[in-house]
């Protein structure tokens, strides 16, 4: 199994700590940003979209993260990052897409500015409306949480993967120590954190 990808995407991240779950052995491969490799064509063979991760196991290439995370959960069953039920399953993709298309969408260009952009060209604008979408989203979560162990019920799945690298990412701004109390949101976390599989991910910081 390989990995294209480097691990200053959040998108890598998860399908890195994905793999590292299963103990399923890997190599990784740098790539993308200053790495460069993803506009070669060998790797637009792989990867028609210029982008990473990207992910090689046998015969298959995948691309999209999530999709690769949810690869590695049917693959390796005893990884036990499927849940159990049909229901719980489906919970479990309403929330990895939740990320994707709201979560992420919504806190972004805050990490944009903050992370990547040298102090004196970046925009307290759109660092603030960044933070007033995704202040919303953050209390759903942790009201969610209140109610729940992990984000399907009692046991870890595929569904935290992707949450939990999100959340890596907002607890690693400038701005976390501003946030309001999230206990349930912060519990959650430092159990994710206290995963062996998500050492190297969790906590590095972000760039």
């Amino acid at each position: 199994m390989k990995i294209w990808g480097r691990l200053s995407s959040i998108n890598v991240r998860k399908v890195v700590w994905a793999a590292c779950e299963t103990g399923a052995p890997f190599t990784r491969t740098d790539a993308g940003a200053a790495f460069g490799v993803v506009d070669t064509p060998a790797y637009r063979q792989l990867n028609p979209n210029a982008l990473v991760p990207t992910l090689q196991h046998d015969d298959l290439t995948l691309w999209e993260s999530n999709v690769i995370v949810r690869y590695l959960a049917h693959r390796f069953p005893d990884a036990a990052l499927l849940p159990a039920t049909m229901a719980q399953r489906f919970v479990a993709e309403q929330w990895m897409d939740w990320q994707q298309t709201t979560f992420n969408r919504a806190g972004r260009e805050a990490f944009i500015q903050l992370i990547r952009t040298p102090q004196p060209q970046r925009s307290e604008t759109q660092i603030a409306q960044s933070v007033a979408a995704t202040m919303p989203l953050l209390q759903q979560l942790d009201r969610h949480l209140a109610d729940h162990r992990y984000m399907v019920g009692d046991d870890f799945s595929m569904a935290d993967i992707p949450l939990g690298c999100e959340m890596h990412r907002w607890f690693g701004l400038p701005l976390a120590h501003d946030l309001p109390a999230l206990p349930h949101l912060q519990r959650w976390f430092d159990a994710l954190r206290q995963r062996p599989a998500s050492r190297g991910i969790l906590d590095l910081p972000l760039t």
